[in-house]
């Protein structure tokens, strides 16, 4: 499909599809790591989200291939998701959903401020950047604010790393001949990198099984299956087609969504401060998803 510079109808509900997905994860891996050690689950996931990967695409006849430039931003791609999700999911072991979510979707606001630099067409200017100035004193508002939750330094620190990294894919994705690649193949670099680098390290981090019942059985099976087909090929796939800034600013509704699913599947506390900093993280999200419009002749 060509590339487009603004949003249409079918890439604004892909979108929301895309927000509600990924908020609801947030839920599934709480509740997933009471049965099973975060590191070893994450490693389970990339494996199986691999080989569910691979009867997709032998379904669809996607071929197996890619250059060598393709295989350095590939595996430039596998890196950063291995240590994204490593820092998402030590995260939510130890705070809560909502305190993770608003920390870990602020994604949006590094990338805009990087792509500002890198990017042509996605300058913070004006609305923009009044929009940059109040998601990062939402952010700010989220770390200081210590009442809101399981309120721990570490898993605030470990989340907003996790953001840095997402970003990251993102900008490697545009920058690099990966983005020429197929979002299966795209997909695949990072399941192969991060599934080695999770087993590698899950025995640093006790036991692999903790309680392990059916509940965690299925959120296994939907982060590793629905998620992966549906949730990353749908993020690589729009990042080819639509502006990045864009794209990752409607993410706006993923930690909304993920602070109510959380209050409401696992009966968490919302603070005022919680709330706060979420309502600035949103505003300023949809400030910088503004684009002038262009001049009349």
């Amino acid at each position: 499909m060509d590339r487009k510079e603004n949003l249409d109808a079918l890439g604004i509900a892909a979108l929301l599809g895309f927000a509600t997905m990924f908020a609801f994860n947030q839920v599934v891996i709480k509740v997933t790591i009471e049965g099973l050690q975060p590191v070893f689950l994450a490693g389970l996931r990339s494996l199986i989200g691999f080989a569910a990967l691979l009867v997709w695409m032998k379904l669809r006849r996607v071929p197996i291939t890619m250059t060598r430039a393709q295989l350095w931003g590939g595996a430039l791609a596998g890196v950063l998701f291995s240590l994204e999700f490593l820092c998402i999911f030590l995260a939510l072991d130890i705070t809560s959903v909502s305190r993770a979510s608003v920390l870990f979707y602020s994604m949006p606001i590094w990338l805009g401020l990087i792509a500002h630099f890198v990017l042509p067409g996605e300058r913070l200017s004006g609305t923009r950047l009044l929009g940059f100035a109040l998601s990062i004193c939402g952010v700010a508002w989220a770390l200081f604010d210590r009442s809101s939750g399981t309120a721990n330094l570490w898993g605030d620190i470990l989340a907003l790393t996790g953001a840095f990294c997402w970003a990251g894919i993102a900008l490697t994705v545009r920058l690099t001949a990966v983005s020429e690649a197929s979002a299966e193949m795209q997909l695949m670099c990072q399941l192969v990198i991060s599934a080695l680098v999770f087993m590698a390290l899950a025995p640093f981090f006790g036991p692999f099984v903790r309680e392990f019942t059916a509940i965690h059985l299925a959120g296994l099976l939907y982060q590793s299956i629905i998620l992966v087909l549906f949730g990353f090929m749908m993020w690589f796939a729009l990042m080819k087609i639509y502006p990045a800034s864009d794209i990752a600013s409607f993410s706006f509704l993923s930690p909304v969504l993920s602070v109510l699913l959380g209050w409401w599947l696992l009966d968490e506390e919302i603070g005022l401060g919680i709330i706060g900093a979420l309502l600035l993280v949103c505003v300023g999200l949809v400030l910088i998803a503004r684009r002038p419009k262009a001049r009349q002749p």
